[in-house]
Order: structure tokens, then sequence, then C-alpha cells
């Protein structure tokens, strides 16, 4: 082959153009291939850069991607809580409505996976969307140059653009809810495997500020699963048998406690009563239904396509931070 001067001068890529024009390089795909949800200054940055860098799509990569098309990734944590089926409705719902096609990881919560499902999704959609377990995995998705709406993040919402939801307020709406109906001991069954995590820390603030006689050796960890709650509740009560009610870290936890304390011939709520979070409608198939902090999960899901294609346009999405409710049912 011979080789001309010309085949000697480096190629400039998409990640040169990303880097030129300050964008994530999925931005730079939908300006150089005429796609929506972009807005004229970012484009035409992109357009700029990528003349002066000569930059020119390889037929390969322009081959990946339908012009028409939108891919949205979405990430969650557990395809078997049925919380996430409930987001994945929202998100498909919104996507639909857009004309987007929706891509699903699940990650297990593993921090490994998260960073690997990123990987996949920076060759194979133009925007992300969804749950990660740290704020060092975020920056990982920010050093591929994914834009990504995080979901309910553990850690400081404001740290990343996305949709949050009002842990500490709906945390004491349930222990208000507790302690109004006369409890002065209450346990936590704790789902999380981060001692830090908002629902633990927000538990034992505001059971602090009622004045409760509550502390850490009053929270027990377990497998976030209906066995994973009948197990921890019957660990918790036998070493604090004083406490008589408990707030579960979501309703999957919740129903298992509820199971647990039948098992045991516990009367629920007359001895012992449970609340749970969420609001998932499992709660309300079980005797007696779950006492539940509700959010509106699907209304999360639409509001995190809204974020990413505020993303796509190359701006940053205003925070939204959705406030739950109390639903009171028969377990409290």
């Amino acid at each position: 082959m011979n080789v001309t001067p010309e085949s000697r001068v480096k190629r400039a890529t998409i990640e040169d153009v990303a880097k030129l024009a300050g964008v994530s390089r999925q931005t730079v795909s939908r300006a150089v291939n005429d796609k929506a949800e972009i807005d004229a200054e970012t484009k035409k940055r992109v357009l700029d850069a990528a003349r002066s860098l000569n930059y020119r799509p390889s037929r390969f990569a322009r081959g990946l991607i339908r012009q028409d098309t939108t891919t949205l990734g979405l990430i969650i944590s557990d395809i078997g809580n049925p919380f996430f089926p409930e987001l994945a409705s929202g998100v498909l719902r919104a996507a639909q409505a857009r004309d987007w096609q929706v891509v699903l990881y699940d990650t297990g919560e593993d921090p490994e996976r998260e960073v690997l499902a990123l990987s996949t999704l920076a060759a194979q959609a133009d925007v992300g969307a969804g749950f990660l377990t740290s704020p060092e995995v975020f920056a990982h998705a920010e050093r591929l140059g994914v834009p990504f709406a995080v979901l309910d993040p553990g850690w400081d919402a404001g740290a990343a653009p996305g949709v949050g939801i009002d842990v500490a307020g709906g945390v004491r709406l349930a222990v208000r809810h507790l302690a109004a109906a006369g409890h002065r001991r209450i346990g936590m069954v704790d789902g999380a495997a981060d001692p830090r995590d908002k629902r633990r820390t927000s538990f034992l603030a505001v059971a602090r500020e009622l004045g409760l006689e509550v502390g850490e050796d009053d929270v027990q960890s377990a497998p976030r699963s209906v066995e994973g709650g009948a197990e921890a509740i019957g660990v918790l009560r036998a070493r604090k048998p004083e406490i008589t009610a408990v707030f579960a870290y979501n309703d999957i936890l919740a129903v298992g406690a509820v199971r647990g304390l039948k098992a045991a011939g516990v009367r629920v709520p007359e001895d012992f009563a449970v609340v749970g979070f969420d609001g998932l409608p499992l709660g309300e198939l079980v005797e007696p239904p779950i006492t539940s902090v509700y959010v509106d999960i699907r209304r999360m899901g639409e509001l995190a396509v809204a974020a990413a294609a505020e993303l796509l346009a190359g701006r940053t999405p205003e925070p939204v931070v959705l406030s739950p409710e109390l639903r009171v049912r028969g377990s409290a």
C-alpha cells in the first residue's frame, strides 16, 4: 500500500470534536447527523468545531446510527423489584411520545456492572437515565461523555442532573404517623448496603427530632426481598422486644415484615405496626394492606425522559424533587 502525506495525518475523531466544542460525543453525533433535541446554538458550536478539525464521520459510525431515532439507555438496579417496572412504564410512555427507543440495563446495584453498562451505553445510546450507586460512578459517565440523568441518588441530589425524591420528608411522614399512634420504640428494617443511605439517616434523625428512644441498634439490615423482611423482623424483635412498630426501607420489606409477624402470631396493627416506602400496588394485595410513603414512580420515569431531552439539547435540566405522601392503610 502506498503511504501518502495525507494518510499520515491523524484523522480527527468524534472525541476531538466533543472536546473542542465542550459537549458530549452523543451531542456531536446528533449535530452532525442533524437529529432533533439539540438547540441551534449548541449545534452551530459543534458544526463549527467539526469544520475546524476537518472531521468526517466514518461510514461505520454512520451505519450504527439511524438518523431518525433517539435511543435512551435506562439503568435500573433490579428488574425483579416491582418499583422498577413501574418506573420503566413511565419512561417508555414518555419515550414513545417522543418517538424514542429505550434500551434497558439491569445492574443488580453492582458498581462494576454499572460501569460496564455505562460503557455499553456510550456506544449504543444517545443519552442515559437511571440509578447509580455513587458520585464516582456518575463521574465515570462524565468521563465517557455520556449525558446522564440520575434518579433518586443516594448522595447529594444536587450533585448530578436528574430527578430526586424528598426522602427525608417522606420518612418524616412515616415516623410521625407511628409516633402519633403512640409508638415510642420504633425500629427500622433497612435494605440499603450503605449505612449513610438517606432513608436510614433520615429515620434516625427524625426519631431524634421527635424525642423517641431510637438508635443504631434499632436498625436491622436485610436483603431487599419478602424473605429478607420476614427474617429481619424476627431478628429485630428478638434483640429489641420493646419495639412496637417498624419503618421498612421499601414496601417489599414491609410485606415481608408483616408476613414474619403473622407467622409469629403477632397481630398487625393491633400488636405491631408496619409502614413501608414507595407506595407500590403490591402493598394493597396483602392483608392487612401496607401503610406506605407513596412516590409517583411513573411520573418519575416521565420526568427522567424530560431531563434526558434537556441534556440532549445541550442544556442542564432544572433539578426536580418529588414530594411523597403518606397513604394510610391497614398495617399502621
